[in-house]
């Protein structure tokens, strides 16, 4: 009798500890998931170095290009006659428009730092992911170097699928796109060194 009882508080024993690890091991996964959870920056975050001309101009491209101006474009007039057609008010508040023109938009507030700014439009981020991995100086110099897969912290390389989030007929100020023909008016790359 002794025995059965030692063997079912034995059973239970090793029970709860596997209870207890597989808890352990999912509150691990969690806390992994929180720690690559990044955050917004902010385009400011991005010029510090990508508006140095030896380095491309990269901030300098961005801020000429409609991108820039997403936002803004919301206020004009032509807007806001495509807005009333589609039984909009105000496109600069409407869900609608915004997830377009506002890089992150609907995302939680506590995905983006304090320099992010929504009145930026469509910055670096929406293209290349949220920045807080990888914005760095000390980190872009080992993902260039090789040391460091963009992807583990972050860094997104877009393609015509990134821009086709977008650029799509959803829009009702849709042209055909043509990735390729767009990618060439927005060009950033950083030149090779000679």
């Amino acid at each position: 009798m002794k025995s059965k009882k030692s063997s079912a508080s034995m059973t239970l024993l090793f029970g709860v500890g596997i209870l207890f690890l597989w808890m352990s091991m999912g509150m691990a996964q969690t806390a992994k998931k929180a720690a690559t959870h990044y955050k917004y920056v902010g385009v400011k975050t991005c010029k510090m170095c990508h508006n140095n001309p030896a380095k491309g101009k990269q901030f300098a491209i961005w801020k000429s290009s409609k991108h820039a101006t997403a936002y803004a474009t919301l206020a004009t007039a032509e807007a806001k006659k495509l807005a009333k057609a589609k039984g909009i008010t105000d496109p600069q508040k409407s869900p609608e428009c915004l997830k377009c023109h506002v890089t992150g938009y609907g995302l939680p507030k506590a995905d983006f730092t304090p320099k992010y700014n929504m009145e930026n439009g469509v910055t670096c981020e929406a293209c290349h992911g949220p920045g807080s991995g990888y914005w760095k100086y000390s980190t872009m110099k080992k993902i260039y170097k090789g040391k460091i897969k963009p992807g583990t912290v972050g860094l997104t390389l877009p393609n015509a699928k990134t821009c086709e989030t977008c650029h799509n007929p959803e829009s009702p100020s849709y042209k055909k796109f043509v990735f390729a023909k767009y990618w060439a008016k927005i060009a950033h790359d950083i030149p090779k060194k000679k």
